[in-house]
This record gives structure tokens, C-alpha cells and sequence, in this order.
């Protein structure tokens, strides 16, 4: 369906689509057939600056035609025109409605999505920050282990060194008495 097609590509540029995909096919009160496609798109284009300067022009033409004379199917006060108006009005309204109560279905669907998706980048930025202190902690950890292992290592060092010159001092008196 072409609707549920935008709603998918407008997601996708988002870049939420695992969020706004549920809402993918979103049907409103009014449904998704072609009649309400069609009439939704014909009810937005009532408010454009096209159909503003054609129905602009036709009337001007209308009310030229008739009152210079060279029609006379409405003269003044153009009845007929008035009546045209009116059924134009009778469609146009409920045409109207019907776009913006599925536009609102639809910018309420995205906003709970987007909702959702704000709440996911929460949870996941608390749980990167749990982990990060967790991480802190086993480092402060290691860190603490790695000192106390140098430290050892140096006792030992040192240890080693007071045995060697200890063997190197008997070795040497060992090598002077035997000489």
C-alpha cells in the first residue's frame, strides 16, 4: 500500500525502523482503500496555492461569462455559482476532516514509537553506564592486584639479590680456601 510504504521509507531515513515498523500498518478509522486514499489526497490538495489560483480563475471567468452577457445560465446574483460553492463546501469539510484525523493517527503512532525509541536509547545508556562502572571497579581491582604483584616481585628481587651475593661471598671464600 502506498501509505503504509512512505510510513516504512520515512522510518527507515530515521533510522528507527525496529520501532516505527509495528505502526507500519497503521489503519485508520477511515481505512487504507483507494477511496480513502484518494480522498485524502484530494483534501490536501484543496489547500494549495494551485487549486487556490484555479478555482480563483474559473470563478473569475464564471462571473465575467454572466455578467458581460456573453453566457446568461447564472446571472446575478449568481445562484448557481453560490450553489457550486455550497456542494463544494459539503465534500470539502468532511474531506478535511478525514486527512487530519489520519494524520493524527499516524503522527500519534510515530510519536509513540519515537517514545519507545527514546526509552530503548535510555535503558541502554544505563545499562553502558552500569557496565561501565562494573568495568571501573575490576580495573580499580586489577590495578590494586597489579601493585601488590610489583610489590612482591620486588621483595623477592631483592631477596634474590641478598642470596646471590650471600652464594657469591661463600663461593668466593670456598675458591680462597681451596687455593
Amino acid at each position: 500500500m502506498p501509505g503504509e510504504f512512505k510510513i516504512i521509507e520515512a522510518a527507515k531515513k530515521a533510522g528507527s525502523l525496529r520501532f516505527r515498523l509495528p505502526h507500519s500498518s497503521l489503519i485508520s478509522v477511515f481505512g487504507n482503500d483507494w477511496f480513502a486514499l484518494k480522498a485524502e489526497a484530494f483534501a490536501r490538495f484543496f489547500g494549495t496555492p494551485i487549486f487556490l489560483a484555479i478555482q480563483t480563475v474559473i470563478v473569475a471567468f464564471w462571473i465575467i461569462l454572466n455578467a458581460t452577457g456573453v453566457f446568461k445560465f447564472d446571472v446575478y446574483p449568481f445562484i448557481l455559482l453560490n450553489l457550486a460553492f455550497s456542494l463544494q463546501s459539503a465534500y470539502a469539510a468532511p474531506l478535511i476532516l478525514l486527512a487530519q484525523t489520519r494524520q493524527a493517527d499516524r503522527d500519534k503512532a510515530l510519536s509513540e514509537a519515537d517514545a519507545q525509541h527514546r526509552e530503548a536509547l535510555a535503558l541502554a545508556s544505563e545499562d553502558r553506564q552500569r557496565l561501565g562502572n562494573e568495568h571501573t571497579q575490576q580495573l580499580l581491582e586489577l590495578l590494586k592486584l597489579n601493585t601488590e604483584l610489583t610489590r612482591t616481585t620486588h621483595e623477592l628481587s631483592l631477596r634474590i639479590e641478598v642470596l646471590t651475593e650471600e652464594m657469591h661471598k661463600r663461593l668466593d671464600r670456598s675458591v680462597s680456601a681451596q687455593s
